[in-house]
């Protein structure tokens, strides 16, 4: 999909999240073809630099959402959250109160300004440990974590809200997330993907990037990840604004539809930045499992979405040359 022309008028759209890593692509997506943008983030994990030019930006939390919209917005497209595993494990509270408590807010905010159209950015950690690959959109949820919780939370209260109220909404699930775009890219800290962080190994500033656990039931022993290019994301969530069924929650899973393994990426990354990359080998993560790869056909059927940048090492280089970026801006 080009993203040069947009289906039908142009739209005036509020990006929540929208300084983020995911959020910011997709914004600069939406300026490209030609909506109105306006991001609201309280800059907590997200950069201003992320806030794509041409775009409006209100400092704020989600919570504050009914400060901005009113009748004039067409839509919301949703990524304000917190999304760390691990911590959620340690401070669930934190995600029930921005991820749940806080969409819950988003949605009175939207149905009192009269906006009736939202796409939400949600996550396949809503399934937790899959019974079958790859995973379809009828697998049973059941998360592992508060964070998948917090966002399966989520996409039942949407279906509330559509069956309620009339809300048209598409919430769209997926796993690991990579590549640059137009100068936005991967800028977490701490950092805790892989493809960055064995980018930071080849820049020097890691010694070894840690392979945690080489006995899976897999071709080479690591574990098998989906990995889509954040533009062919972005484009899913566009067409998802032209698309979301009038008064109903449509769920799509996106991926690239093959895994790679661990071993795969720091090989790739390897070719593509000339660097030896070492890696040290680990004993399991408890609750990794061994492949997770997403079925995209329900996205294919219903919003006519194709990834188009599916090779490895593309997806690579373009997280490499943002990686490089960033180094020179800071000096390192």
């Amino acid at each position: 999909m080009s993203t040069g022309q947009t289906a039908g008028r142009p739209k005036k759209v509020l990006v929540t999240g929208g300084a983020g890593y995911v959020g910011g692509v997709v914004a600069a997506h939406l300026l490209e073809a030609g909506h109105r943008v306006t991001v609201l983030d309280d800059l907590s994990t997200g950069f201003l630099a992320g806030v794509p030019r041409g775009a409006e930006f209100v400092e704020g939390r989600i919570q504050d959402a009914g400060k901005v919209l009113d009748s004039t917005y067409d839509a919301v497209l949703h990524f304000a959250a917190s999304s760390q595993v691990g911590e959620s494990v340690v401070v669930p509270e934190k995600y029930w109160r921005n991820n749940v408590a806080g969409t819950l807010e988003l949605l009175a905010a939207m149905r009192d300004s009269g906006v009736r159209t939202l796409v939400f950015s949600s996550t396949a950690a809503t399934y937790g440990e899959p019974v079958a690959i790859p995973i379809t959109e009828d697998a049973p949820t059941a998360p592992t974590n508060p964070y998948g919780a917090s966002k399966l939370a989520v996409d039942h209260m949407i279906t509330s809200e559509c069956a309620a109220h009339g809300l048209s909404a598409v919430s769209l699930r997926y796993f690991n997330v990579a590549g640059a775009y137009g100068g936005h890219g991967e800028r977490h800290d701490p950092e805790s993907h892989l493809i960055p962080l064995v980018l930071q190994v080849a820049q020097g500033r890691r010694a070894a990037v840690s392979v945690f656990g080489d006995d899976y039931p897999t071709p080479d022993g690591t574990c098998l990840r989906d990995y889509i290019h954040v533009a062919d994301l972005a484009e899913a969530h566009l067409l998802a604004l032209d698309k979301a069924p009038r008064g109903e929650h449509l769920i799509c899973n996106l991926g690239n539809g093959n895994g790679f393994s661990v071993r795969e990426v720091i090989e790739a990354a390897r070719r593509v930045t000339g660097h030896p990359i070492p890696a040290t080998d680990e004993p399991r993560r408890a609750g990794d499992p061994a492949v997770l790869v997403a079925s995209a056909e329900r996205a294919k059927e219903r919003l006519g979405w194709r990834p188009s940048r599916t090779d490895l090492a593309e997806i690579i280089r373009d997280a490499w040359n943002f990686a490089q970026s960033l180094a020179q801006e800071d000096g390192r």
